[in-house]
């Protein structure tokens, strides 16, 4: 089966500056990875393939030091994306209290489909659960927009749940691993929407109050602004929507995105007139996939003998568009893409999460002069 990324689109503590990890780089803690599929049975038994990703105490990753490494399937059984960092099933951190992060896919998409932001986010300290939302993922793709757009929400809202049912049975390896009070969400396209959905209330949802940060990536502010365009109230968000989010938020966006343009993000920074902190990251060169692993997946198939050509025959031709436009030697690096997404992703849940204030200095106007590809905004 193929494996491909499509897209659609306040704690305690403090530290100083000197004493925060890089977040442009892996953190102190190893990476584990699992696996599950809980069913919520106040959706008609709507299952949903949920993946983990969550830190491991030094001292466990280093006794795992000679595994294997997480295999993520792209092409299996002939092939798939081997990990420099996971490892299956390792022990979770033994900390009490960790911060729990959702990450929504794009529309049509996997939970798989920005792992190396995944994985960065844990090796941080943060447990990062990533949905494949039934109905609306490349695999189980028979809900119309609407459908999808009211189903997203609630499942985010499922998985704080379950997780947090984990962190309270002795017998999970979660148990006593999460803090209910903090939650973030993270998506991406669709998935941004999700984001803002889950803090806002979206497509009929009431937004989450458990979730005291987000991140959206490349989200539709006006339904009128992007390429694919899908019509009705949920295509979009309006001042309103957007007036009622009070907790932080963080916009990361490409310049060169055709899908769903910049101006979105530019829209949604004036609008959040209640946020508690809004930053506005425009990534300058990106385009819409420079934020998932469209190279990763592009490259592996070529590894395999699976040309351009050839990739309709695998049910990947929606891959030959954003191979030409993210990955080409001519375009912006996807690698500096991705640690840029990176590192203004983890500084923001740790400044707004975790409340260390060492962080701000990674989110202030100032830092951002030293990269050259960032434009930051920040009130």
């Amino acid at each position: 089966m193929l494996f491909l990324a499509v897209l659609g689109a306040a704690g305690c503590g403090s530290s100083s500056s000197s004493a925060v990890d890089s977040p442009s780089a892996l953190g102190a803690f190893g990476v584990g990875y699992r696996s599950f599929t809980p069913v919520d049975v106040s959706r008609d038994d709507r299952p949903l393939l949920v993946d983990v990703w969550y830190p491991v105490d030094l001292e466990d990753a280093e006794a795992l030091s000679e595994s294997p490494r997480t295999s993520y399937p792209l092409l299996d059984p002939i092939a798939a994306l081997e990990s420099e960092v996971a490892l299956d099933d390792a022990p979770v951190s033994a900390r009490a209290g960790q911060t729990l992060l959702i990450f929504s896919h794009g529309y049509g998409g996997i939970s798989k489909q920005s792992i190396g932001l995944m994985e960065a986010l844990a090796s941080h300290g943060f447990v990062v659960a990533s949905p494949e939302h039934t109905g609306n993922s490349q695999f189980s793709n028979d809900d119309s927009f609407d459908q999808a757009a009211q189903n997203r929400v609630p499942d985010v809202t499922f998985v704080i749940d379950t997780m947090l049912a984990r962190s309270d049975d002795p017998d999970d390896p979660f148990f006593d691993r999460l803090d209910p009070a903090r939650v973030g969400v993270i998506g991406n396209s669709f998935g941004a929407m999700t984001a803002i959905g889950a803090a806002a209330g979206w497509a009929g949802a009431e937004p989450d109050p458990r979730v005291a940060a987000i991140v959206p990536i490349s989200a539709v502010i006006d339904g009128d602004m992007q390429s694919d365009l899908r019509t009705g109230p949920n295509a979009g968000f309006t001042p309103d929507q957007l007036a009622r989010i009070e907790l932080p938020v963080m916009l990361i966006g490409g310049t060169e995105d055709i899908n769903v343009p910049i101006g979105n993000n530019a829209l949604a920074f004036d609008q959040l007139v209640n946020a508690a902190a809004v930053f506005k990251v425009d990534i300058i060169g990106a385009t819409h996939t420079h934020f998932a692993n469209v190279c990763d997946i592009a490259e592996l198939l070529i590894d395999v003998g699976f040309e351009p050509e050839e990739w309709a025959l695998l049910g990947a031709e929606a891959l030959e568009g954003p191979y030409e436009t993210t990955c080409a030697p001519d375009v912006f690096p996807i690698d500096e893409a991705t640690r840029l997404q990176n590192l203004f992703s983890v500084a923001f849940f740790k400044r707004y999460l975790l409340g260390e204030v060492g962080y701000d200095e990674f989110l202030g106007v100032d830092y951002a002069d030293i990269e050259p590809a960032v434009t930051l905004s920040v009130k």
